[in-house]
């Protein structure tokens, strides 16, 4: 009786631990993935539509953890996590990244790309494609480009028709150096400022204005702080979707390519959303009492900023320059 009650207790012992083991090999692989963007942000829906795909494509192995609207703090924070590990994924723009792989910034140029299909045409060809490829050295992985539509500009001050009446405006800014160079080239007073800052900056007035696309503009409300927007299309934003490297190695072969592939139809997700937002978006804009420019004379604002594509042009290569503006 005793022996029996021996080996019965082991044999439970022995379920118990088999079933702790099933259950702990059943637990999915949880991955973080941070941005400053709302959820409802074309970014943010094109991250919902990864973390899907990933779950899906994985049978439930592999699972995103979404923390928008920068819960786990800016885009340089974020990044600053990948590399040390404590974040896994995140979509900052590459004016952000910049400051971590120099490379990226001829991207920030003024008035580099035609259009948006221009702009991916670029980013998902060679030259996006060399520059993707120098991430891994700088402690990233980069999995794919995208965008989240052309800047525009809004302010409390005055309406902007035209280069000169930028001149003495407080705007806010990335973390970036051409943005600064480009701002200050125009006689404006540029503030780089991480993006969860700026709502209440632009409401007490430290700031004039800020610079966005109009996505952007909308899901951070800045709408309601500010009296003015000018249709300026300044500068292209691209984003990054951005992976910590040990994260990714950690992973199989066959699912780094699937965080690749499912990355860039998140991209191609993110195009299509900015397109939606950018046909009503301006009138959502008037509606909350916004008095909108939309003809501008963009030609003298690079009139006055030749000088400063002078400088770039020395500085990333008028070849290279030249191979962005002539892809087809």
């Amino acid at each position: 009786m005793r022996l029996t009650s021996i080996l019965h207790t082991a044999m439970v012992a022995i379920a118990c631990l088999a079933s702790i083991a099933s259950a702990s090999a059943q637990q999915p692989k949880v991955l973080n993935l941070a941005f400053v963007g709302r959820v409802t942000a074309p970014e943010g829906i094109a991250m919902t539509a990864f973390a899907e795909e990933i779950k899906a494509k994985t049978n439930g192995r592999i699972e995103i953890r979404l923390h928008p609207g920068g819960a786990l703090g800016g885009d340089r924070e974020v990044l600053e996590g990948l590399q040390i590990g404590t974040v896994d994924l995140t979509v900052p723009s590459t004016s952000i990244i910049a400051n971590f792989v120099p490379e990226v910034q001829v991207f920030d140029i003024p008035f580099l790309f035609r259009d948006f299909n221009h702009a991916q045409a670029v980013l998902d060809g060679p030259i996006g494609q060399e520059i993707l490829a120098k991430f891994k050295a700088k402690g990233l992985q980069g999995l794919a480009f995208g965008g989240i539509g052309f800047r525009q500009l809004t302010n409390s001050r005055r309406p902007v028709n035209g280069p000169e009446d930028v001149k003495g405006l407080k705007i806010r800014t990335q973390e970036n150096q051409i943005h600064l160079q480009v701002w200050r080239a125009l006689g404006a007073l540029p503030t780089p400022m991480a993006l969860p800052e700026v709502f209440t900056a632009l409401q007490q007035g430290v700031v004039d204005g800020q610079e966005n696309p109009i996505g952007a503009i909308l899901n951070n409300k800045f709408g309601q702080v500010q009296k003015y927007l000018t249709i300026t299309n300044h500068a292209f934003t691209p984003v990054g979707f951005v992976m910590a490297p040990r994260a990714f190695e950690a992973l199989s072969p066959e699912d780094q390519k699937l965080f690749v592939e499912a990355g860039r139809r998140a991209m191609a997700i993110c195009k299509d959303e900015v397109g939606k937002v950018e046909k009503t978006g301006v009138d959502e804009l008037r509606k909350l009492g916004l008095q909108v420019v939309e003809k501008v004379d963009t030609a003298r604002f690079q009139d006055l900023l030749k000088p400063a594509f002078a400088e770039l042009g020395k500085r990333f290569g008028e070849a290279t320059i030249a191979r962005i503006k002539d892809q087809k």
